[in-house]
């Protein structure tokens, strides 16, 4: 699915620590998602210590499993910030001619921070939904950012050279865009619905759960149909390989987390299922940053 590198002499720790940043940006999603489907997110009732007297979860605290859940979730954040720095030193390190990427990588670390901010601030406004919805869509961003930073490695830093007509690369940039709506509703539909993140004094938007639910169902049908056109229109007008690939890799997704959608909408929420359509949503952000970037090559930039 991936473009083979166009720089075979790069570090291969450096290309691990890549695949490391985007591995915890979407550990940190599905652990985010645990604390909130537990009913933990007021486990550690304030923020930046846990309880007041400490920084770290007291054992006979009465909150119990939810403490360390939350805490867990808290602790992962300064994993996710030092692997970021440790990406951004070691490029600079082993990779001085990839300038490019230094700010991209820069910006993942600044979010991570942003987040660990943000993420106070939802424990100081006792989870209000709206601010832990933000906090999820962020997330989102720093995979798709991170997943970016994966597929650019890889690739060199001259002219990006299209593999397909301007029509489709077009439409594979509404299938981005109907990727960040579906998942702003999905937000809204858990926002709504039984998991609030607090198991004692639940904070839910004042939606119905019902209507968004099938808002989001009918524009994940949109979105596959846009999918499948995309992966028709690069079979049948491209040869490149990895470009088909990639958009049979988001198709497959794409299904998988429909029949996982429809299967916790109709078992009635458990929390396990929609934990998983947690981690498909993140897969789902990183195939589909792929897809797009797979529509076009950038070769080594020329020396001189």
């Amino acid at each position: 699915m991936l473009p083979s590198p166009t720089d075979r002499a790069t570090n291969p720790w450096l290309r691990r620590l890549f695949w490391l940043n985007l591995a915890v940006e979407v550990l940190i999603v599905v652990t985010g998602g645990l604390v909130r489907l537990t009913g933990s997110g007021l486990g550690c009732p304030t923020w930046p210590r846990c309880t007041d007297a400490s920084l770290t979860p007291d054992r006979h605290d009465a909150l119990g499993i939810h403490t360390y859940i939350e805490f867990g979730n808290r602790t992962l954040t300064s994993l996710v910030g030092g692997v970021a720095i440790a990406l951004l030193v070691a490029t600079w390190r082993w990779a001085p001619h990839r300038k490019g990427l230094r700010l991209p990588i820069a910006l993942v670390l600044l979010g991570v921070g942003i987040q660990a901010i943000v993420g106070g601030i939802t424990v100081h406004m006792d989870l209000n939904p709206a601010i832990v919805a933000a906090h999820l869509l962020a997330s989102m961003l720093l995979v798709m950012a991170s997943a970016w930073l994966v597929w650019r490695e890889r690739e060199g830093d001259g002219q990006a050279v299209p593999v397909v007509r301007r029509e489709v690369r077009l439409v594979s940039y509404v299938v981005g865009a109907l990727a960040a709506v579906i998942l702003v509703l999905g937000t809204l539909v858990t926002g709504s619905g039984p998991h609030s993140g607090d198991a004692d004094q639940p904070a839910r938007l004042d939606i119905d759960s019902r209507t968004i639910s099938w808002l989001h169902a009918d524009t994940v049908m949109l979105f596959v149909g846009l999918v499948v056109a995309v992966l028709i229109a690069v079979r049948l007008t491209s040869e490149d390989q990895v470009a088909r690939r990639a958009w049979a890799v988001v198709l497959g997704v794409t299904l998988a987390q429909g029949l996982v959608g429809y299967t916790q909408y109709f078992t009635g929420l458990p929390w396990v299922i929609v934990l998983v359509h947690m981690l498909g949503a993140s897969l789902l952000v990183i195939a589909t940053t792929w897809g797009i970037l797979s529509l076009r090559h950038r070769p080594a930039a020329q020396s001189g």
